[in-house]
């Protein structure tokens, strides 16, 4: 069969390539055509990648307004691609702004629309529910307690998993050892904190400054930036400037294993973090309209994933205002070894686990899709 994919960032190409696989196994005549990334692209073929996300993410309201003309382009360039290869299904992966316009064409021209990594629907933009009863044929979530949610709203949601545990068990298993991990890095014998500021060039500009602060507030800890590939390494040099944090690219899931602690702008990069196991803080700071419009509309009391699965605090929020050197320095130090919180919190992060589910998910995701559509071609 053939399956056309939209992707919008760089964890929807993650999990993008992961169900990719998945489908493989189910279905290897398989055919893709995608918007993603290089992960997608290293299983679909880059031939087959019509347009890469870090030419098409755009992140905050502000951010957003600023590029609407080619927002709107792109989408009507993704609607005549998508015409044009005719798959038998369109599946969308979260990028909620984009992928529901998409929804809308492809059932709109009788195609099969699944969802994939539901939009969080139940932190803001309730409205979007109606969206996904009129325009989705089937939603797949990846939180468990997205099922009563959808169920609640009338909606029969399939629920497989979270797709980052087979991300992160993938990448252990070629991952180096610690002792190569440090000697690359260029660290030493002090605790290592490791700093993720974010996979979108808004969010490197208004976090990273605060972590460099940081980092010259805690001398006795070494500081490893978790820089992302996609950005450009001068956006990371110009704040990084006259500090000691070391910086390395792609190293994501490394840096975390191998570090005492993490300092966390809030995202995918909080559940990644308390599954690898890394005591955290969340961190996070965006652009005053942004700001605003959360302040609005969000329905949500955590904005961290850890947090919204276990529906109470295990992990430190510190937004806005309360994201100062002192308070992140007082919560780092009690979730390190030997900290007030460090135990608790692990225990915290066992528990999360068992909620969260075993390996797999996108295998069985990718399996319950192909049937889906067989039933559809053979019924």
């Amino acid at each position: 069969m053939k399956y056309y994919i939209i992707a919008g960032e760089a964890s929807g190409d993650l999990h993008g390539s992961n169900l990719m696989k998945g489908l493989l196994k189910s279905d290897p005549a398989a055919h893709f055509r995608f918007w993603g990334g290089d992960l997608m692209a290293a299983v679909g073929g880059r031939e087959n990648l019509a347009k890469h996300y870090k030419d098409a993410s755009f992140f905050g309201i502000g951010e957003v307004l600023r590029n609407l003309k080619t927002v709107f382009l792109q989408m009507d360039e993704c609607k005549r691609d998508i015409e044009a290869y005719s798959p038998d299904v369109l599946i969308l992966i979260d990028y909620p702004g984009f992928n529901f316009r998409m929804a809308k064409f492809a059932h709109e021209h009788g195609l099969k629309v699944f969802y994939y990594i539901s939009p969080k629907v139940w932190a803001w933009k309730e409205h979007r529910v109606e969206r996904i009863r009129r325009y989705v044929d089937k939603l797949f979530i990846i939180f468990p307690f997205e099922k009563k949610y959808f169920a609640d709203k009338g909606i029969d949601a399939i629920y497989e998993g979270n797709p980052l545990v087979d991300a992160i068990a993938e990448r252990f298993e070629t991952m180096p050892s610690r002792e190569d991990f440090v000697r690359d890095a260029g660290l030493d014998g002090r605790p290592v904190v490791a700093l993720l500021a974010g996979s979108r060039r808004s969010e490197v500009e208004n976090n990273l400054p605060f972590m460099v602060e940081l980092s010259r507030r805690m001398t006795d800890c070494q500081f490893v930036l978790a820089a992302v590939p996609w950005l450009d390494r001068t956006l990371y040099d110009r704040h990084l400037a006259g500090s000691e944090i070391k910086c390395v690219f792609d190293k994501t899931y490394e840096t975390l294993r191998y570090a005492d602690a993490a300092v966390v702008t809030s995202g995918t990069a909080t559940l990644e973090t308390a599954l690898i196991g890394t005591p955290e803080v969340v961190c996070y700071r965006t652009d005053p309209l942004t700001v605003w419009a959360g302040h609005m509309l969000l329905k949500i009391k955590f904005i961290s994933l850890v947090n919204l699965v276990m529906d109470r605090e295990v992990v430190k929020e510190l937004i806005q205002t309360d994201m100062t050197t002192y308070n992140a320095e007082a919560e780092l130090r009690a979730i390190m070894s030997g900290g007030i919180a460090h135990d608790r919190m692990l225990a915290d992060y066992g528990v999360l686990r068992e909620v969260i589910g075993g390996k797999g998910a996108s295998d069985r995701v990718a399996a319950r899709m192909v049937e889906l559509l067989d039933c559809k071609v053979n019924g």
